[in-house]
């Protein structure tokens, strides 16, 4: 049985995860990466504080752990260098393009392949495509009056300007979300004065995180097998965990939903004594309704002597700073922008065309749907890694890709041994499993009316977010169905 040739979109966590298994399974790929090194949001994302919120036991690949971490959550250097690591690991660079952004990739019905072209020109050839682009690289700048205006220095996390000096300086962060909660305490160590703009509050839990020196580092380095298999038991601990009872908060479980609860209160009571401030920093809405954030060091940065959280809306950015809608002007030397990334519109960089010219930014221009979150009815032999619905409020991203991936060359396996090209769901098992996933969402905190969020688009349909546990999307995606595809 010949092998597939696939064009990889993407050298993050999941299009590097995609080409290991290929490789494995006898499939050969060509992989396209529009950054000038591997590792996808980590590559991009190198702000001051950045890290994982889940333990680095799960985050890291099943197959491909490693011993070279300095903290229980990683760092995002780190990340960034195990995706390296495995990169050479498993010898995939000679196949690896960077610094060439695709810009379109187009099915040929006739011929059954991909065409996809990038920026420089270049263009590629194959059986199948992986789109392996993820959610979190395209930085979300608000719109707000004046932006443009402002004189000093300008900043996002996702686009991090190192060469930006904070030492001292009066500095403005806009947003109190997951990226604000890492990189506020580092400006506020920095900076003179720190003004932290929130326009609402989150549920924050700890993180007990914990480092791990040089020497414990050393000892493991001399038996790596049996650091290999303590990580593996550490990591099925760590996942029981985030699967069982994490789960639960989301689920919306009289026993998660207080549990989780008093986990939040009890550290922001802790960690945060004035009375004003505390009721600033509490939410008015369910917990697990937005992301739940995982800090140690953020409240206690915010009851520093020389940050001021301020809770008023922003009605504008002027040439010297920012001016609240109570009429305050703060004035400032630089903002930085933590306001996350463009989520929900599913607009991918890249022009997908399918069958009949269809294009995929429009087909999910208002509910992006996938069967599984993986393949897309009049998209053939399109596997879409991190797909809609695929989200997780819990734990680790990784694990859905691996099973994603597992589940592509299962799908690339079977075609080969059915004498076939080509396979695409049918709109009738596409609607059917979407059907399934909303109705179980509808049972989720994320369905309460009050709950608005970036798992919602526009039209308040959880377009993000898996819909139970992980073990249950293992389940769905173990098997290649062919009676639920048009094969061709």
């Amino acid at each position: 049985m010949a092998g597939k040739h696939v064009i990889i979109i993407g050298a993050g966590l999941g299009g590097i995860c995609a080409a290991i298994k290929l490789q494995e399974a006898g499939h050969s790929f060509t992989m396209v990466e529009k950054l000038d090194k591997v590792g996808g949001t980590w590559a991009q994302n190198t702000y001051p504080g950045v890290a994982c919120d889940v333990p680095v036991a799960l985050y890291q690949y099943s197959f491909a752990l490693s011993v070279n971490w300095s903290r229980a959550y990683p760092q995002g250097g780190e990340i960034q260098a195990y995706a390296e690591e495995i990169v050479d690991r498993y010898q995939l660079r000679p196949n690896v393009h960077l610094s060439d952004e695709a810009t379109s990739a187009i099915w040929d019905e006739s011929s059954r392949t991909w065409t996809v072209t990038t920026a420089s020109g270049a263009s590629y050839t194959g059986d199948a495509v992986i789109g392996a682009l993820g959610q979190l690289n395209r930085a979300n700048w608000p719109a707000i009056d004046g932006k443009d205006t402002f004189q000093g220095a300008v900043t996002h996390t996702a686009e991090w300007d190192h060469s930006i000096e904070m030492k001292g300086k009066r500095v403005g962060i806009i947003g109190c979300a997951a990226s604000a909660v890492q990189v506020i305490p580092e400006l506020a160590e920095e900076a003179g004065e720190l003004v932290v703009f929130q326009r609402s509050p989150n549920w924050v839990i700890p993180r007990n995180d914990v480092s791990m020196s040089a020497e414990e580092g050393a000892l493991l380095g001399t038996d790596p097998e049996l650091a290999m298999k303590i990580g593996a038991m550490n990591r099925q601990i760590i996942y029981e965990q985030a699967d069982t009872f994490f789960w639960q908060a989301f689920k919306w479980t009289p026993e998660g939903r207080a549990a989780y609860h008093r986990i939040a209160m009890n550290q922001l009571e802790n960690q945060v004594e004035d009375p004003d401030l505390r009721a600033k920093l509490t939410p008015d809405y369910p917990i697990g309704c937005r992301r739940i954030l995982i800090s140690d060091d953020y409240f206690p940065a915010l009851t520093r002597d020389n940050v001021t959280l301020e809770t008023d809306g922003i009605e504008a950015i002027t040439e010297a700073g920012i001016k609240t809608v109570s009429g305050t002007h703060y004035e400032l030397d630089a903002i930085a922008f933590a306001t996350g990334f463009e989520t929900t519109g599913w607009r991918w960089s890249v022009d997908v065309q399918g069958r009949d010219g269809k294009h995929l930014n429009e087909v999910w221009s208002d509910y992006p749907e996938a069967y599984l979150g993986i393949t897309v009815t009049d998209f053939p032999n399109l596997f879409v890694l991190y797909g809609p619905n695929t989200n997780l409020g819990h734990n680790a991203i990784t694990f859905m890709l691996e099973r994603q991936v597992e589940y592509a060359v299962k799908a690339l396996d079977g075609l080969g041994e059915a004498g076939k090209a080509a396979m695409v769901p049918t709109r009738a098992a596409q609607d059917r499993f979407n059907a399934e996933v909303q109705a179980d969402l509808d049972k989720t905190v994320w369905a309460d009316p009050a709950c608005n969020s970036w798992y919602k688009n526009e039209h308040g349909k959880i377009t993000q977010n898996w819909s139970s546990h992980t073990r249950d999307y293992a389940a769905a995606v173990s098997d290649v169905k062919l009676e639920d595809y048009e094969l061709i």
